[in-house]
């Protein structure tokens, strides 16, 4: 019950800011490897803003950073700047090598206009400026809602087919980090897409 309720919550936040006749903007990559259940995509060099957060649960935190977030670009920022919704919202999370601490940020890409000189969030959002690197980042996508439950057998099966690949060259930056990128506003319950991010060399 806990579960639908926070869906519910986040959803009604989504549903007013992704009008659905508005393109939603995304950051550009380009796919250098195309397998069949997995892709390898290069990242351009990008701006994003992170709430950084020390959760109990990936949707939990989801929502808590995105409600800093969507505070942010209704015009808490010190330019009271009206900011474009983007697509997908990135939860980072990383855990100790013994599985059990994480740590999450949830990642909101900036709209073209705001990439070279971004708005200041307020500072009591606690949020911040990221400046991305060109990356490569091996994506593995999945449907329905991205949730505690499921996410770590996705993140499982991209790790499993980078290391069934016949390409040799792939490396993983870091086992215990990875990312959950989602490009739907909840209340969309039919045609979803998730994806599982993991770094890649």
């Amino acid at each position: 019950m806990k579960r639908w309720s926070s869906i519910l919550a986040l959803s009604l936040c989504l549903l007013t800011i992704v009008p659905s006749d508005h393109a939603i903007e995304s950051p550009s990559y380009t796919v250098v490897l195309l397998a069949t259940d997995f892709e390898i995509r290069l990242y351009r060099n990008s701006t994003w803003l992170s709430a950084p957060l020390q959760g109990t649960s990936f949707e939990e935190s989801t929502k808590e950073g995105f409600h800093r977030v969507y505070q942010y670009i209704h015009g808490a920022n010190l330019d009271s700047a009206k900011i474009d919704m983007t697509a997908p919202i990135v939860t980072s999370i990383e855990q100790s090598s013994q599985g059990s601490f994480k740590s999450y940020r949830v990642n909101f890409y900036l709209p073209a206009e705001f990439q070279g000189a971004p708005p200041q969030p307020n500072p009591e959002l606690n949020l911040e400026l990221d400046e991305r690197k060109a990356q490569c980042v091996a994506v593995r996508k999945f449907s329905g809602f991205a949730r505690d439950d499921n996410i770590d057998e996705e993140r499982e099966a991209l790790m499993a087919s980078l290391d069934n690949h016949t390409c040799s060259g792939i490396i993983k930056d870091d086992k215990n980090a990875f990312a959950v990128a989602q490009y739907n506003a909840s209340y969309h319950l039919s045609g979803r897409l998730n994806e599982i991010w993991l770094k890649v060399g």
